[in-house]
């Protein structure tokens, strides 16, 4: 392994330690791989590519400490609001049928109804209106 590599390695460790007592010196503090990045002065393909054993370093060392990383919270909590919408969206589909169901039957009468009309004898084609109160 070259210098530069070791140095790098080296460079994200301390990165990470400085994350984990949370002491950052030029990330915000998040326990992500971006920060990690951020922190070590590094790009995030470096971790997320070249030293991919030190990312999952990172998150193992996280997770040892009781933390949840922010990325996984937050997907948590999109995982949760997806499971709410998904809720949501079967019941209004479930609505949506019954409503089509009663529409077909709707459907089917006034059919029945118009054949029926249709096939009465000695009716003319002329509007009968109904009387009302008006």
């Amino acid at each position: 392994m070259s210098q530069d590599r070791t140095a790098e390695r080296a460079g994200i460790r301390a990165a990470m330690d400085r994350l984990l007592a949370g002491t950052p010196l030029r990330s915000d503090g998040a326990l992500t791989v971006l920060s990690l990045a951020a922190e070590a002065d590094v790009k995030r393909h470096v971790l997320t590519h070249r030293h991919t054993d030190l990312k999952d370093e990172f998150y193992a060392r996280v997770r040892a400490q009781g933390q949840v990383p922010d990325s996984e919270r937050k997907l948590r909590q999109e995982l949760e609001k997806t499971k709410e919408r998904l809720v949501e969206v079967l019941e209004e589909n479930k609505q949506l049928k019954a409503e089509a169901e009663a529409f077909a039957r709707i459907i089917n009468v006034l059919e029945l109804e118009n054949d029926q009309l249709k096939g009465k004898k000695g009716r003319t084609n002329t509007v009968i209106p109904i009387a009302g109160p008006w």
